[in-house]
């Protein structure tokens, strides 16, 4: 009976890819900018399992006898989303990216939504940050009633609506509706709920956003496994990310704190299976508004759980810890960033020290964690648990 534990720290990238320059990033290294921002972190257990030790990882303290793997990996797929990252990790890899909307979305997907959504009309229609924009039109939003809609440089069709106005069922349904329409040539990655509270100029998002993905567009690891009647507990937005396709069982969190209880829950009801957990603050909360203090201590704090997930790991256990893009807080940017992730890994019979150096693809940690359970696949990536294990 033996578990896999992967926790993604949704953006914490680890350097600029060779790439990055065509996608605005050039220079972007989210992991040291923010420790040098915060003039050091209180980061020890992921400085002892060898985050600082990591390649283009200069910031954090090396290591001497660094306890677990490490290394770092390239993005294979175009794009540099959540969904594109994640889908990637667990074998899909993109060789477009999905549709992004710089300039908004077309009249003809916007009347359609109207009609279809039965609705007089929308707000917004724009690229925008979500806190800026219920800034900007959260009181038109009361007194219309209708909808803001917008977009990112992610490929997302967002809705953002007071949850007096537009009950959160109201609007998970028409985030039904708009992921029902957005396929095929009008495709987008994500539909995504964006409800808030409050009064202007003090509009609040709260903890009800639901993301609206597609399936991924080939088997995944997490199907690989499901098929072989292993569990696979998804905790946060894993579910929403994979379409609910390979997950047994899963459960949605309201902050990364929250994530890591649900993890710890999980590792307690759970015998055999992978647990996988997306910890979003870091993205949602801090990178995208530019937030590197507020960043800096949603590291130090979710280093300081990291003792917890050790003692509820068996022998036959093993802790991956990486990230789906980075999201640099400290660029001019508010977009995520194209960079390496880290790939950390921890258990009893993990080597402890073993560099596994630069990974051509994200899917190399699907692929080892296949490998580990000992399903055969036929998805890409190349497996590195013979050089990790003892």
């Amino acid at each position: 009976m033996k578990r896999a534990i992967l926790i993604v720290l949704d953006s914490v990238g680890v350097g600029e890819l060779e790439d990055a320059k065509s996608y605005g990033d050039e220079g972007s290294h989210t992991l040291d900018h923010v420790y040098k921002s915060c003039n050091g972190l209180e980061i020890k257990e992921l400085e002892k399992l060898g985050i600082g030790n990591i390649e283009g990882v200069n910031a954090p303290k090396k290591c001497e006898n660094a306890i677990g793997a490490y290394g770092r990996s390239k993005e294979a797929s175009k794009g540099k989303d959540t969904v594109t990252g994640h889908w990637e990790i667990s074998g899909v890899i993109l060789e477009k990216p999905l549709n992004t909307y710089p300039q908004g979305f077309s009249k003809e997907i916007i009347d359609e939504f109207i009609k279809r959504a039965n609705i007089k009309g929308i707000l917004g229609n724009v690229v925008a940050s979500g806190t800026q924009i219920i800034e900007d039109l959260g009181e038109e939003h009361v007194k219309t009633g209708y909808p803001i809609i917008y977009t990112s440089a992610d490929s997302v069709f967002q809705i953002a609506a007071h949850e007096d106005i537009i009950p959160v069922e109201k609007l998970y349904e028409m985030c039904q509706i708009a992921r029902d329409m957005l396929v095929n040539e009008w495709a987008v990655g994500r539909v995504i709920a964006r409800p808030f509270i409050g009064e202007a100029p003090n509009f609040k998002r709260t903890s009800n956003r639901r993301d609206y993905a597609l399936d991924p567009f080939n088997k995944t690891m997490l199907e690989y496994l499901k098929e072989e009647n292993l569990e696979v507990a998804a905790v946060g937005k894993i579910e929403d990310i994979y379409n609910g396709k390979g997950i047994t069982c899963a459960v949605h969190t309201k902050s990364n704190m929250d994530g890591v209880d649900k993890t710890l829950d999980y590792m307690d009801t759970i015998k055999e299976g992978l647990i996988f957990t997306n910890l979003v603050d870091f993205d949602m909360l801090y990178g995208h508004r530019n937030d590197p203090s507020g960043y800096g201590k949603a590291l130090e704090e979710f280093d300081n759980r990291l003792q917890e997930i050790y003692s509820k790991m068996t022998d036959e256990d093993i802790l991956i810890i990486t990230a789906d893009h980075g999201c640099d807080p400290t660029t001019s940017s508010t977009d995520h960033s194209r960079e390496h992730i880290p790939v950390i890994v921890y258990g009893k019979h993990v080597k402890p020290g073993v560099n596994i150096g630069t990974r051509e693809t994200f899917a190399d940690i699907g692929k080892t964690i296949l490998d580990f359970f000992n399903v055969k696949n036929e998805l890409v990536g190349k497996s590195f648990l013979n050089e990790i294990m003892e």
